[in-house]
């Protein structure tokens, strides 16, 4: 633990001239959790004349707030600026074995003196909390955020005016290719408003694109044109881990197995006079949940990239009342507008993802296929089979 007297010192006093700081950009690789899928990335203090190594984190936040997780999900839940040991930092990092490295910014003694000024200010109690924002108000995004502020017109970014293009659907992907039923997770939640292009500048988001400005950055205007970066350090290099996390137990193999077992079903049922209807139920019934879910995330929480979300169509709330009335086997006529109405939203989310109005997972389409198949036998055959007694 680092002394309070050290503490106090940083975060209180004013920068004197006498005083020198080495100032780093850390940026730790992605780890195993979903949590830290994306890695971090956090500024290093370190004042020359004292010895004194702290690191100021904006991606922190405290556990025993009230209602946690209701504030979670519905990001209400502030963020703060904390500040610890170098030391106690990188504990972590080297606990899980993920990569740490750490660019030496080149800057003068008042760039250096500005920034850490800037980063007590952001450390008082009434100004250290902020509202999460994972694709505009990170831990990798207030960085860039503070350097263009600090550096103004003397920081140039050089960042390439045509690089390739990706959307935030795209950038996230890159990340959790790993876990495939994160990725669906992910997926699922956030709606169209993330598969639009992403800027070179709105790539900072994450820390590996952040770190990657940095490299090609330089300071203006105050001499000659020198790089942002000075020096690169390796903090943690850890031997890759050699496993395969790819398992048969997967967003894709289980849906389209769930697929083939559908179509092997319906044909049985059609051959046998039968609806088999406790399948449908169940079926109905997660999807009516799902998308009580999505409403819930579109509608009553403050994400902003949940909005617009067009897996509604196909995981729509109304399927409830439909796996209701199946169970109730009443109501046929009512049944079928039902399972017409199911059939043609699932037929309007394929058109939505054809069109590219928003990118749906692909492990998505065999669910589609399922519910076109089912609304489809059922629609055709559910008064006949009925009639002859063989609904379920």
């Amino acid at each position: 633990m680092m002394s309070m007297g050290l503490f106090l010192l940083l975060v209180s006093a004013i920068p004197s001239q006498a005083q020198q700081y080495k100032i780093s950009l850390i940026t730790c690789d992605p780890g195993d959790e979903l949590y830290s899928t994306f890695g971090h990335s956090a500024i290093r203090i370190r004042e020359l004349d004292s010895g004194q190594d702290l690191v100021f984190n904006y991606g922190t936040f405290d556990f025993n707030t009230p209602f946690f997780y209701v504030k979670f999900v519905r990001r209400t839940l502030d963020y703060q600026l904390s500040l610890t040991t170098t030391e106690q930092f990188l504990y972590e990092y080297n606990y899980f074995k993920r990569n740490v490295r750490e660019q030496e910014l080149n800057l003068s003694n008042n760039q250096a003196k500005a920034i850490v000024a800037f980063l007590q200010e952001n450390y008082r109690p009434e100004n250290r909390k902020y509202r999460y924002d994972f694709f505009f108000d990170n831990c990798s995004t207030r960085i860039r955020e503070m350097m263009e502020t600090v550096l103004g017109s003397s920081l140039k970014w050089n960042l390439k005016a045509e690089g390739p293009e990706k959307s935030f659907r795209n950038l996230i992907d890159e990340y959790v290719y790993p876990l495939p039923w994160s990725d669906l997770g992910i997926d699922l939640a956030l709606g169209a408003v993330i598969d639009r292009k992403a800027d070179e500048t709105e790539k900072m988001f994450l820390p590996d694109y952040l770190e990657a400005a940095f490299e090609s950055a330089s300071i203006i205007g105050d001499g000659p044109e020198r790089p942002l970066v000075s020096q690169n350090n390796t903090v943690y290099e850890f031997p890759e881990d050699g496993s395969q996390n790819w398992s048969v137990f997967n967003p894709y193999m289980v849906f389209w197995a769930l697929a083939i077992a559908t179509v092997l079903l319906t044909f049985l049922g059609f051959k046998r006079k039968r609806l088999y209807l406790g399948f449908d139920i169940g079926l109905f019934t997660v999807l009516g949940l799902l998308g009580l879910l999505l409403v819930f995330l579109w509608f009553f929480t403050e994400h902003s990239q949940t909005k617009n979300n067009w897996n509604i169509f196909w995981a729509f709330p109304l399927h409830l009342y439909l796996a209701l009335k199946l169970a109730l086997n009443s109501q046929q006529a009512l049944v079928r507008k039902l399972l017409l109405g199911a059939m043609i939203l699932a037929d309007l989310a394929l058109v939505i993802w054809i069109l590219n109005f928003q990118s749906f997972h692909p492990s998505i389409l065999p669910l589609l296929l399922i519910i076109i198949i089912r609304t489809n036998f059922l629609y055709y055959n559910l008064n006949i089979f009925n009639r002859l007694g063989k609904s379920t």
